[in-house]
């Protein structure tokens, strides 16, 4: 595995919590998923009960301006709470999946599988936002999109610019070989994880990728850094920060991990 000097320049990533984190890349500055709301219940229509058990470690107000959102679903408070919904407003464009853009309506677009869009750099030049398919559960799509939703999942390129693929709530290595397949080797992979169980969804298997799936996709990808979010701050989230250093150690990949700055 090879990267030119350019594109393995580092760029910074704040975690927030949750599934929560901001980019600054190629000039523009992206938002995942946004979550801020404070701990507490928040009951998903027809489906459990999400409980959030620790705050964020910003607010809207400290982040400074958003230029993108890459949201990977808008149906579950664990991806899109009531704060991160009242940021969209303020947000140039908002990239989620076909249904979601048609949800959110406003500066909210749908990307399908592949599909791209140009964004324009301040310094002039564009870069590539992708979107590549996520399975948010385990067995084939037309199985778990019924019961959990469609998810997006974003790489991002451009001239001069690492790669950086961001998973989204995918909890199939399939789905990553696919993306590597087009875009391997990763710079930078913001993997979900976590392993998210519900008794009574797919008899309690994994909704997103556990921790050893997490460093099999960093394998997978030949990604040089990995930045993990979805791990903590919610109550099913089975696996945490603990298990992700386990695994990565275990798997010979300790030292691509990166947690991202936290202030």
């Amino acid at each position: 595995m090879s990267f030119s000097a350019a594109a393995t320049e580092q760029f910074p990533v704040r975690v927030l919590g949750g599934p929560t984190a901001l980019l600054e890349y190629g000039g523009l500055r992206f938002l995942t998923d946004p979550t801020f709301d404070d701990p507490g219940d928040y009951p998903v229509p027809g489906g459990p009960v999400l409980t959030k058990t620790a705050p964020s470690a910003g607010t809207p107000a400290d982040l400074g301006p958003v230029d993108v959102v890459l949201l990977s679903h808008d149906e579950h408070a664990d991806n899109l709470d009531r704060s991160g919904r009242a940021l969209l407003a303020d947000v140039p464009l908002t990239l989620t999946t076909p249904g979601g853009g048609e949800r959110l309506g406003g500066k909210a677009r749908g990307l399908a599988d592949w599909e791209s869009v140009e964004l324009d750099r301040p310094g002039g030049g564009t870069l590539t936002v992708t979107g590549v398919p996520a399975l948010h559960g385990p067995g084939v799509r037309e199985a778990i999109e019924p019961i959990v939703g469609q998810v997006v999942g974003f790489v991002l390129t451009g001239d001069g610019l690492p790669t950086v693929y961001v998973s989204g709530d995918n909890a199939s290595l399939d789905v990553v070989k696919q993306v590597a397949e087009r875009f391997a080797p990763v710079d930078t992979a913001v993997l979900f994880a976590g392993a998210p169980r519900f008794p009574v969804l797919f008899d309690g298997q994994c909704l997103v990728l556990d921790s050893a799936q997490a460093a099999e996709a960093a394998r997978i990808l030949g990604a040089r850094r990995v930045v993990p979010v979805h791990y903590d701050s919610w109550a099913h989230f089975t696996e945490g920060r603990d298990d992700l250093e386990a695994a990565f150690t275990a798997a010979g990949l300790a030292d691509r991990l990166d947690w991202g700055r936290r202030d």
